[in-house]
Parts: structure tokens; C-alpha cells; sequence
């Protein structure tokens, strides 16, 4: 797995919790400046503990059943 399999990981992590974030936000009916900054800062900090997380597992050989990234553990 390389840099780019993780990059495209992040972002794909990255868009789907800023979505989230900034649509909580806006339903609360916070205006929509604040909301999309704070979305994007907690869509980046969220992006980076969970890739973060994955590469430790990765490394260790510990298996996801959700990510399922890890060579030979997957099903055929």
C-alpha cells in the first residue's frame, strides 16, 4: 500500500466527515461561514487520526473487517 492509496484514503475520509460535520452544523442552524470552517477543521482532524490509525494497524498486521486493506485477508 502505497502513498497513494493512503492519500486517496484521507480524502475520501476527509469529504465524507466534512459533509457530515457541515450538515449537523447547518441544521442546527448555525450560519454558514462558521459552520464550514469548524467542519473543516474537525473534517481534517478527524481524516488524520483515522488514516493515522489505519497505517499503525496496517504495520501491525492487524485486520479491519470494515477497511479490508490488508493483503491476503481479503475474501474472493
Amino acid at each position: 500500500m502505497g502513498l497513494m492509496f493512503w492519500l486517496r484514503r484521507f480524502f475520501v475520509v476527509f469529504c465524507i466527515a466534512f459533509v457530515v460535520i457541515a450538515s449537523a452544523h447547518l441544521l442546527r442552524g448555525h450560519d454558514v461561514m462558521s459552520s464550514l470552517s469548524e467542519s473543516l477543521l474537525w473534517a481534517m482532524i478527524s481524516a488524520n487520526i483515522f488514516t493515522a490509525s489505519r497505517i499503525h494497524q496496517s504495520r501491525k498486521g492487524i485486520h479491519c473487517a470494515l477497511c479490508n486493506d490488508i493483503p491476503g485477508t481479503q475474501k474472493t
